[in-house]
């Protein structure tokens, strides 16, 4: 029963934690807009929250993994990025507000990789597979409710107020992540040898490296669809609003899959690339679709793939890092997930000044690239569970 009560807890703790990063991301650009009336404010700030994720992840996770009490750590990592976020809202009429979303988004991968290198530790008699896929629908659930809680929030109180609402959810996590319980002791590493042993783990391990080359290019693909989404309601079916239904339907797809998916979970192997395959599928159908039912079956696609690449993702690492490196294996996974999504969108700006065929066609040419990758990164059989 202790077991099911943290993994509830821990659960719960993820959920408003990433809920509140989903809610911070538009909130700040909603904030942004308010200081300009353009766009150019708040997405300097989104970036500069999005862009240091990739230089915070390794280091975090290499001092959640030396740390006995990894999630007091993760405890002070969540209230320290709602006081980033603070401060960015008490500044954002002034030039030191990027520069401050900046130091803030170092933290931003304790949102996500560190939260999911501390499962093995709570999950009790819950088999990891399942435990993994009940972890990737706490992101679903978040992208779901965060954009949504942000235009409601905005709608009725105004953007600073969905700022506030964000580094609430945040910082209200910290108990739960507090509350995480402690791992054995480990012999004192060097940070720099640290570093080193992680980055040689997702470099050696050709698994490990296979799943996050692949899960990089898909991100780029889907960090370009997810611009092209809007585009879509306001060109094909006459309001911006049916683009935001989109990724909802998609946030709602993904959730269904997770939860058929969760008693059950297929080969992770095997599902990060057949995911990818269906995301590019999924992307072609988009790229040509021009009525809602059409659109809406992509979406379903799209959902029913991005779900359980995730979940497939996290059951590979919690399979193959050794525990002395996890935290920094999925830390630095997120990160460069991150910047993928990150790179994708800004692709998709003049990509879709084209035209929106010719972006989902390359986010769809992004997919087979990442099934390219998968098939060169060549595997012996998949390493025997390191959690039992």
């Amino acid at each position: 029963m202790r077991g099911r009560y943290r993994l509830a807890a821990y659960l719960t703790g993820a959920t408003i934690a990433r809920t509140g990063d989903e809610l911070s991301g538009p909130a700040l650009l909603l904030l942004g807009i308010g200081v300009d009336g353009s766009a150019a404010t708040g997405s300097a700030l989104l970036a500069g929250l999005t862009i240091s994720a990739a230089a915070g992840g390794p280091l975090l996770g290499a001092l959640l993994d030396r740390s006995p009490r990894p999630g007091r750590l993760l405890a002070w990592a969540l209230l320290a990025y709602a006081a980033g976020l603070g401060a960015v809202l008490a500044l954002v009429e002034t030039p030191a507000a990027i520069a401050v979303a900046v130091v803030a988004g170092l933290l931003n991968p304790a949102l996500a990789g560190g939260w999911t290198a501390q499962l093995p530790n709570v999950r009790g008699t819950t088999p990891l597979a399942r435990a993994s896929t009940l972890d990737a629908m706490t992101f679903t659930a978040a992208s779901l409710a965060g954009p949504g809680l942000t235009g409601l929030v905005a709608a009725y109180a105004g953007a600073p107020a969905a700022v506030a609402v964000a580094i609430t959810l945040v910082a209200a996590a910290s108990p739960a992540a507090w509350s995480l319980p402690p791992v054995a002791a480990k012999p004192a590493t060097p940070v720099r040898r640290q570093l080193a042993d992680g980055f040689a783990v997702l470099f050696r391990n050709r698994a490990l490296l296979r799943a996050t080359a692949t899960s990089t290019v898909s991100f780029v693909g889907i960090g370009v669809a997810i611009v092209c989404y809007p585009l879509l309601g306001a060109q094909r079916l006459g309001n911006p609003g049916f683009g935001a239904l989109l990724l909802t339907v998609l946030a709602a797809a993904s959730l269904v899959a997770n939860a058929v998916l969760a008693r059950r979970p297929p080969p992770p192997d095997r599902t990060v690339l057949a995911s990818t395959v269906l995301l590019g599928a999924s992307f072609l159908l988009a790229a040509s679709g021009h009525d809602v039912v059409t659109l809406l079956a992509a979406a379903v696609l799209a959902g029913f793939a991005e779900g359980p690449q995730l979940s497939a993702l996290f059951a590979i690492r919690h399979r193959e890092a050794p525990a002395r490196v996890r935290a920094q294996v999925f830390t630095t996974a997120a990160s460069v997930k991150i910047t993928g999504l990150a790179a994708g969108a800004a692709l998709a700006g003049p990509l879709s000044a084209l035209s929106v065929t010719t972006a989902l066609s390359a986010a769809a040419g992004c997919q087979l690239l990442a099934a390219v990758t998968y098939v060169l990164v060549r595997t012996r059989k998949p390493s025997p569970a390191r959690v039992a």
